[in-house]
C-alpha cells in the first residue's frame, strides 16, 4: 500500500518537491497541498496538467489550519514541510502537531535539486530582504561582461493560472503584461529586463530549465525568500543581512543555506551597527568555517530628492521583507530620514481591506507601507489607502517602479539600491572560479 503524504506548501517549494519527488513515484500518494502564507491560494487545485496521469482530478489546495482534520480523515502516513522563511521553532510546533496527529514529519532538502548541463550560480540568503535580488543582478553583470550568455532563473511565485504558468520567459515588458503578473513578480522580473536580460519562471523547474538551457551558457538560480534552490549549483552563494544579527541560525532553511554555502555574503555593512556585523561574521564562521566571506554594501540612490527634503513623504516598501521577512523599516525608510522628510506619514489609519489586514497579522511594521499587489483588488486597496493618506510625495523602494502600475497622480520617487563589494573577492573573482 501506498504511503500517504499531505504537504504543506505556499505555492512554490511544494509544487516542485511534488514535481522532483512524488509525481510519478507510484510508492507514495499526494492526498493534498495546504497553503500559508499566499492569499487566495487556498480554495485552488494543482491542475491534471502538472499533477500528471496519477492525479487525474488534480490535487487540492486546502488551508494549513485543517492540518489535524486532514491528517484524521485521510489516514495521513507523512506530513511533508515544504515552504520557506520560518523560524525553526515555526517547523518543530508543525512537526509536533503532525506527530501528536498519528503522522511522521519530513523535511525534504538536497534530494530536490535538479543537475543542470551546463554551470549553475546559486544565489540564496538567510533571510528574505537580505538583498540577494540585487546581489543576483550583480552576477549576471559579472558573467555578460565576461561573454557568457546568462539565463536567469526565479524562484516560483505562482499565484495565477498555474496551468498557464508551467513555463513562462519574460524578455519585454509586453510578457509581463500578457502574463498578468502580479506587483511582486514584476519586482522580480522587471530588473532583468531593464538590463538586456531574461527571466524563467513557473511551475515545473524541470521543464523550465531545459529551456533555459537552449539559450544559455550559465544558469544563475535566483532564490526566493531564504529557499534553498531548486538546481543543484557550482557555486552557491548565501547573502546574510546584520540588521537582523542571530537570524542566521533561527530560520528554515536559512541556516542550511548559509552552511551549504562556497560564499557568505555580508550585506548592509553600510547601515548596520558594528556590533551586529560581529555578531553575524562569528555565526558565520561558526556555522560554515571553509566558506570565501565577502562584504558588501547596499549604495542607495534617491531619483528625485527634491521630492523628500522637507516633504510629508509616504513610504512604500518591498511586501514580502516586511511581512514574513519581519523587517520594520527598508531602504525607503532610511532615504526619507536621512533626505530630510519633514514627516513619515504613518498609512495605518488609511488603510482599507487586506492592506489593513496586513497590519493587523504583521503588527511590528511601522509608519510605511508594504507593498502587496498579489491581484486586482489588492491592488487597488495599495492604491486607495495611499490617497487616503495624502502625502506630498510618495516615496517608493520596492525593485519595481510602482506608481505607474496603480495609477496614482500624485508626485513620487523611487529609490533603488545596488551591492558594493568592501571587503573580499570582487563579484567577478567569485564568478571566475567557474
Amino acid at each position: 500500500m501506498s504511503k500517504r503524504l499531505l504537504i504543506l506548501g505556499a505555492a512554490g517549494r511544494d509544487f516542485h518537491d511534488f514535481n522532483v519527488l512524488y509525481r510519478d513515484n507510484p510508492d507514495v500518494e499526494v492526498v493534498a497541498f495546504t497553503a500559508t502564507q499566499i492569499p487566495n491560494i487556498d480554495d485552488r487545485r494543482y491542475p491534471p496538467i502538472l499533477s500528471g496521469v496519477r492525479y487525474p482530478d488534480g490535487i487540492p489546495i486546502v488551508p494549513e489550519t485543517e492540518l489535524e482534520r486532514l491528517i484524521d480523515t485521510y489516514t495521513i502516513d507523512s506530513v511533508v514541510f515544504a515552504y520557506s522563511d520560518v523560524p525553526h521553532e515555526h517547523v518543530m510546533h508543525l512537526a509536533a502537531r503532525a506527530v501528536a496527529a498519528g503522522a511522521t514529519f519530513e523535511l525534504p532538502g538536497a534530494e530536490t535539486m535538479i543537475p543542470s548541463n551546463l554551470p549553475v550560480v546559486a544565489v540564496t540568503a538567510a533571510r528574505t530582504g537580505a538583498g540577494k535580488s540585487p546581489l543576483s543582478r550583480a552576477v549576471w553583470h559579472a558573467l555578460a561582461a565576461d561573454g557568457k550568455r546568462v539565463a536567469a532563473i526565479r524562484h516560483p511565485m505562482p499565484y495565477g493560472n498555474l496551468a498557464k504558468q508551467i513555463v513562462q520567459r519574460f524578455a519585454t515588458y509586453q510578457d509581463f503584461v500578457d502574463a498578468d503578473c502580479t506587483i511582486e513578480e514584476r519586482e522580480e522580473y522587471e530588473p532583468y529586463i531593464e538590463q538586456g536580460g531574461v527571466i524563467f519562471a513557473g511551475v515545473d523547474y524541470e521543464a523550465i530549465l531545459r529551456m533555459a538551457e537552449t539559450e544559455a551558457d550559465v544558469i544563475l538560480w535566483d532564490g526566493g525568500n531564504n529557499d534553498l534552490p531548486f538546481y543543484r549549483p557550482n557555486l552557491h552563494i548565501c547573502v546574510v543581512d546584520p540588521h537582523r544579527s542571530g537570524h542566521e541560525l533561527r530560520y528554515w532553511p536559512g541556516e542550511a543555506n548559509l552552511r551549504r554555502a562556497d560564499v557568505v555574503v555580508i550585506n548592509k555593512i553600510g547601515t548596520a551597527e558594528p556590533e551586529d556585523i560581529a555578531t553575524v561574521e562569528r555565526n558565520v564562521h561558526d556555522a560554515n568555517p571553509s566558506a570565501v566571506v565577502v562584504k558588501t554594501r547596499s549604495p542607495i540612490n534617491v531619483a528625485a530628492p527634491e521630492l523628500i527634503k522637507g516633504k510629508r513623504v509616504l513610504v512604500v516598501e518591498d511586501g514580502p521583507t516586511l511581512t514574513h521577512g519581519s523587517m520594520a523599516y527598508g531602504a525607503g525608510v532610511i532615504a526619507s530620514r536621512d533626505g530630510g522628510a519633514a514627516e513619515l506619514i504613518d498609512p495605518r489609519p488609511y488603510a482599507v481591506g487586506s492592506i489593513a489586514e496586513v497590519f493587523a497579522k504583521f503588527p511590528h511594521i511601522g509608519a510605511l507601507l508594504p507593498a502587496m499587489g498579489y491581484g486586482d483588488e489588492q491592488r487597488a486597496e495599495l492604491a486607495e489607502t495611499i490617497m487616503r493618506a495624502k502625502p506630498d510625495s510618495v516615496v517608493v523602494a520596492t525593485p519595481v517602479n510602482l506608481l505607474p502600475l496603480l495609477d496614482l497622480d500624485m508626485p513620487g520617487t523611487r529609490v533603488t539600491y545596488g551591492i558594493e563589494v568592501v571587503g573580499g573577492p570582487s563579484i567577478e573573482e567569485l564568478v571566475g572560479r567557474l
